[in-house]
């Protein structure tokens, strides 16, 4: 018999890239969120169960555990404010309680690495740790991994990164940046995390995850920088710069909220390091990536066809959002004509000398039975794409036109940051000119 297994936290980056490595395993998946509705989006939706529910509420997570065998804790709550620590702690306490009650066989969860011992731990590195324990207090065997930086697209901490070096050609760092960490990719992550599953042996252990290289904040940047052929000058300043400040700084210029940019820029006054490798062999199939090579793969997957959409998420017409190392417009638009008529028409847009306002001309990057993808030729520095996803729709058409940027250094940056008004104009004017005459 096929085992269910519950994800908690379906919206966030790991969990998203989680479900899909779960469901090519055999397992039926089971999402808890809030609202559910947001995942609609999602092109693994139509394949899993999905249940409302809220760590914070447990009245409302019976019905979602009945008839699972394990579950994924990935969950936090930087967002809440001030007391998210307490609120981590609660909603990990009744989450046990409540997968207890239901008869779970096995509870997984995805914390923050850090010495517990270490004086002056950053709050939400402490309350990673601490709700660790607390879904250990019900008696439900939990394997508790602990991960500091992970690298892929969508990671919070790498795309701080990644925007930051992108952006700065000299940097004014506090002096903490010389704090280490073993930076691990998101795919190593996601290997551990699946393969907890069929390993008995990881119940009840804290497993700490790290690649085998140690480094500085400052260097785990330097060498971004480097793979993508960025100079930089990176200069440490004494910490007078105040933690709020940066944060602030961080939310306006990079996809990072400024809720997570708090706690995490304070999580870098303190060490993220492997202390124990031995329960690491608990997996010997799973190799680890260096940091070089997990940047690499992270670039790499920095494409539209790779993506996690979460704008789609928000159901709106028109959204201008960073997301993945890339800037993002996206608007959509519905119409009388039938999907094939208005495919066509796409299509026909595409094989002409496309040229509007500052678009310029394309290459196909993918053509598909409703959606049509094109590559930018362009001279501003980054990749960018353009892309027309066709459906039927109450007995209509809805056509959505998507723009993607990955920007290159910042001229990247600035050349969309200024022209902004004018692609903006620009993207408009596409969408109009495929609804004329449909």
């Amino acid at each position: 018999m096929t085992q269910t297994i519950l994800v908690t936290g379906a919206t966030g980056f790991i969990a998203s890239r989680l479900i899909p490595r779960l469901l090519a395993a055999g397992y039926t998946v089971r999402c808890l969120a809030r609202r559910p509705e947001r995942l609609k989006g999602r092109a693994w939706y139509p394949k899993v169960e999905t249940f409302a529910g809220d760590v914070t509420r447990p009245e409302t997570l019976s019905s979602a555990l009945k008839g699972v065998s394990a579950a994924y804790y990935l969950i936090h709550s930087m967002s809440a404010g001030r007391s998210y620590d307490f609120v981590d702690r609660q909603s990990a306490r009744d989450f046990a309680q409540a997968a207890k009650t239901a008869g779970l066989e096995h509870i997984i969860y995805l914390g923050g690495l850090a010495d517990p011992r270490e004086p002056g731990l950053a709050m939400h590195l402490k309350s990673r740790l601490e709700s660790g324990s607390a879904l250990r207090e019900a008696g439900v065997p939990v394997t508790e991994f602990h991960a500091g930086v992970i690298v892929g697209p969508g990671s919070v901490s790498f795309e701080m990164i990644r925007f930051i070096m992108e952006q700065f050609p000299v940097l004014l760092g506090p002096s903490w940046l010389y704090h280490r960490s073993q930076p691990i990719a998101a795919s190593n992550v996601l290997d551990f995390l699946l393969a907890a599953l069929s390993t008995p042996a990881c119940h009840d252990r804290i497993i700490e995850l790290g690649s085998q290289e140690t480094m500085t904040y400052l260097e785990v940047m330097a060498r971004y920088a480097q793979i993508r052929g960025l100079k930089r000058i990176l200069l440490p300043v004494p910490p007078i710069v105040p933690v709020g400040l940066m944060a602030f700084l961080i939310a306006r210029l990079t996809p990072v909220r400024q809720s997570y940019a708090l706690p995490l820029v304070k999580g870098l006054q303190n060490d993220s390091l492997v202390l124990d490798r031995t329960p690491l062999s608990l997996f010997p199939a799973i190799e680890l990536l260096d940091y070089t090579s997990a940047v690499q793969r992270a670039l790499a997957e920095t494409h539209p066809a790779e993506m996690e959409r979460i704008w789609l998420d928000q159901d709106q017409d028109a959204i201008e959002i960073k997301h993945e190392g890339m800037f993002i417009d996206y608007r959509r638009a519905k119409l009388a004509a039938e999907s094939g008529v208005v495919f066509s028409a796409v299509q026909r847009l595409a094989n002409s000398p496309l040229r509007v306002g500052l678009i310029g001309l394309f290459e196909v990057d993918f053509l598909g039975e409703n959606t049509l993808r094109l590559k930018v030729i362009q001279k501003i520095p980054g990749n960018a794409w353009l892309e027309w996803k066709v459906t039927p729709s109450g007995g209509g058409t809805l056509l959505e036109q998507t723009v993607f940027f990955a920007p290159k250094g910042l001229p990247g940056f600035l050349g969309w940051y200024l022209l902004n008004p004018l692609y903006r104009w620009s993207f408009v004017r596409l969408l109009k000119r495929l609804t004329i005459g449909l």
